[in-house]
């Protein structure tokens, strides 16, 4: 059994000394994608003249949403690849070199096109590197560790960290050079920095952690995944043809429905493979059963906390005064307030969850709180136009900053302990896939986003965050009484 302590003996706040290599490398990766996310919505409408590219905004939240979920889509690749051929080290390192690379492709000014090829190297990049080191920290643990919830929540404020500091740099940098791209380099230098320290640390910190490929790619499958991959591809451009078909021609809406159609696909078909394989064993398919469920309540959160960077962005810049005395916000540094409540309340959840130990509430419930609280942060949305009469007039900052903090607050019960739940019930021939197919629950809330996000508009303001609001309330009531039952199904994990 493996101890948290390393051969000096010094741990990092009680826990390995592993999870700070984790935690700084998550915290430059988070600072580059979190920066460029900072602005990416307003370059994206703002018009050309104004060195932006012009799109409406309707497509901007669109294109921000398919951009998000295709980040968590191809965790896919980045599990897959961690399982069967590099293991989960190695690929972290490569999907950083991919980030780093889209980045510094943004900060050059070659207009769509630039934007696009960026996004495809940071897509791929992400997908290797988000989903392993999350894996790697479980693997930080014994089985049965009660520090284990505790340890993901601290390594979730590293990740935090860094995206709470890039927002105020990166607008500052943009605003000061007059130009989006400059904004994007220091998203480039963020991602560099952090494969340094992941370098750098982690042969002396991680040891073995994240080195074994847990199931190999023999000789003879080879071929079988090439004709996989080969189906994929076909697959998917068959599935963009009738969509293209459909809407009478290939538009930038047809990449858009067809990245919505992947996002429920997807994680269909991975569900259905893990409960259908014979490495799956009896106890392992009641667990996976026990947690569809959880995946597609955290579809329905990710649903309104994504929605931060889009509907809650353009009203940070619509409907916010943004004067606070003689100084002027930018409406990117919003984006911080996510991040800065996680920074504040991981440490106090952290706290929580070890003091009450056996006593806390289980999987399920925490699961519930978390939606209920997301849910409740949308129908705050909807005073701002209730009480004014009117959804034209600019509003107090701080609507946004109480509907960010409750959502925070239902974060904090979901989303670290949904990772390291995931690591409890993953098959064991399916860890970094399973982790994966975690993070593949913020790609279909990003896809079906794509989608409503596009309707998101003064007139509806009230009547869109009412529907998100209330919708996600009565979810998450119906699992917290049915809290009991899913338990049973998941064989002693908890």
């Amino acid at each position: 059994m493996r101890t948290i302590q390393d051969s000096s003996g010094k741990t990092f706040f009680g826990h390995p000394r592993g999870l700070a290599t984790l935690f700084f490398t998550e915290f430059w990766e988070r600072f580059s994608y979190y920066g460029m996310r900072a602005i990416l919505i307003y370059y994206m409408y703002t018009a050309v003249v104004d060195g932006g590219l012009g799109f409406s905004q309707a497509t901007a939240t669109a294109i921000m949403s398919i951009y998000g979920s295709l980040v968590y889509m191809s965790g896919v690749i980045g599990g897959w690849t961690a399982d069967r051929i590099l293991g989960p080290r190695r690929t972290i390192f490569y999907g950083g070199v991919l980030i780093m690379v889209g980045h510094i492709a943004l900060s050059f000014p070659g207009g769509a096109t630039a934007l696009f090829v960026s996004m495809f190297f940071i897509i791929i990049g992400t997908g290797f590197l988000k989903p392993n080191v999350s894996n790697v920290v479980g693997d930080l643990y014994p089985k049965g560790d009660q520090k284990r919830d505790a340890g993901f929540s601290i390594f979730y404020m590293g990740i935090n960290l860094g995206a709470f500091i890039a927002p105020f740099i990166v607008t500052n940098v943009s605003n000061s050079a007059n130009s989006y791209h400059a904004g994007f380099g220091v998203a480039a230098v963020g991602m560099a920095v952090g494969l340094i320290v992941y370098v750098i640390t982690g042969k002396m910190y991680l040891r073995d952690a994240g080195k074994k490929v847990p199931n190999p790619l023999k000789s003879a499958e080879k071929k079988k995944m090439s004709s996989l991959a080969l189906g994929l591809v076909v697959a998917i451009a068959a599935i963009g043809t009738i969509v293209a078909w459909l809407q009478g021609g290939f538009t930038l809406q047809t990449v858009i429905m067809t990245v919505t159609i992947m996002g429920v696909i997807i994680p269909l078909i991975y569900f259905i493979v893990m409960m259908t394989s014979k490495k799956t064993t009896k106890d392992e398919r009641s667990r996976l059963t026990a947690y569809i469920p959880l995946f597609l309540i955290s579809v329905m959160f990710w649903m309104i906390e994504e929605q931060g960077s889009t509907t809650l962005a353009l009203f940070a810049a619509n409907r916010t005064d943004l004067s606070v005395g003689s100084f002027e916000l930018s409406p990117g540094v919003f984006q911080s307030l996510n991040p800065m409540f996680i920074i504040i309340l991981s440490p106090i959840f952290a706290w929580i969850w070890t003091k009450l130990g056996k006593r806390q509430p289980g999987t399920p419930r925490k699961f519930a709180l978390g939606l209920f609280f997301a849910g409740l942060s949308f129908v705050i949305m909807m005073l701002p136009g209730l009480l004014a009469g009117n959804t034209t007039t600019a509003v107090s900052p701080m609507w946004l900053v109480l509907s960010f903090f409750i959502c925070i607050v239902g974060e904090m019960c979901l989303s670290p302990v949904g990772l390291s739940a995931t690591t409890k019930l993953a098959p064991a021939a399916f860890a970094s896939q399973t982790m994966s197919v975690w993070f593949l629950s913020d790609s279909m809330a990003q896809a079906f986003n794509a989608q409503t996000t596009q309707f998101f508009n003064a007139k509806t303001e009230i009547l869109y965050f009412g529907i998100f609001g209330f919708g996600a309330v009565a979810f998450a009531i119906l699992l917290f009484l049915g809290a009991p039952l899913l338990k049973k199904y998941m064989r002693g994990v908890d």
